[in-house]
């Protein structure tokens, strides 16, 4: 498995600093949970843990080794990414959708090899998908395609996952089974990192919160009201832990 290290990095654009100063280090069975308020710079940080960014200052390496140095093939095969509000147009079955996050890992000519069925099959079931997979994508719901997607990142058991707002979209029922895959997956010795916007999904099931405010941390570890107040400007109350945790936000 990898260890992914985040060393002080900067991201500018613009002429405006989107992140500045931002490390992290993340290695199998860690979950993390990125938070923080609008243009925190979430989005940016995991653009920049996928390798799709170069940050200005600092460093992401993966084992060591620089990302911008690994093979887009090499680096595909280790991690996947599912960016925040992805689209498809092109009206592919849903099956080929999922099938579609095993590329890295496929011959550059000729159909799908056979191999690759079982894990496709079992995708679209962990995902409830398995009575929509010869239906076009560009006709499932806003849930069903969340869902869709998550199985494409999935598919191929990546050591690293990096998703941004996974849940955004679905109902209660199949965000709670959405965390609860994430935290499985990480549980498995593999990693995870996933911008969240609900507090209580990310205290229940990431082992670790990492707040980003204005472009800097404001705070790793456990969620608390401190930490809520600090970042999001409002008082909250959590109780409990670990899966009985609960945020509640309080009137002014």
């Amino acid at each position: 498995m990898s260890v992914l290290v985040v060393d002080r990095i900067g991201v500018s654009r613009g002429g405006r600093a989107i992140l500045e100063d931002v490390s992290l280090t993340a290695g199998p069975g860690d979950f993390v949970a990125v938070i923080g308020p609008n243009g925190a710079g979430k989005s940016t940080l995991l653009s920049a843990l996928a390798g799709l960014i170069v940050p200005a200052k600092g460093e992401v390496s993966l084992d060591g080794i620089p990302l911008n140095r690994i093979p887009r093939r090499d680096l595909a095969r280790k991690r996947a990414y599912l960016p925040q509000n992805p689209v498809c147009e092109w009206p592919l079955s849903t099956e080929r959708l999922v099938a579609l996050g095993l590329t890295a890992h496929l011959p550059a000519l000729g159909p799908l090899p056979p191999a690759f069925d079982g894990a496709i099959a079992q995708a679209l079931a962990d995902h409830d998908l398995m009575d929509r997979k010869d239906q076009p994508v560009t006709t499932l719901s806003g849930g069903e395609f969340s869902r869709a997607m998550l199985a494409r990142a999935l598919v191929s058991r990546p050591d690293i996952v990096i998703v941004d707002e996974p849940v955004t979209g679905l109902d209660p029922v199949h965000a709670f089974a959405a965390m609860a895959r994430l935290a499985a997956w990480a549980a498995q010795g593999r990693t995870v990192i996933a911008s969240l916007h609900d507090l209580t999904l990310a205290a229940r099931y990431a082992g670790r919160i990492l707040a980003l405010k204005q472009g800097r941390m404001a705070g790793e570890g456990a969620l608390t009201s401190a930490l809520i107040r600090d970042v999001f400007g409002v008082e909250s109350d959590v109780r409990g832990s670990g899966a009985t945790v609960k945020v509640d936000f309080l009137l002014p």
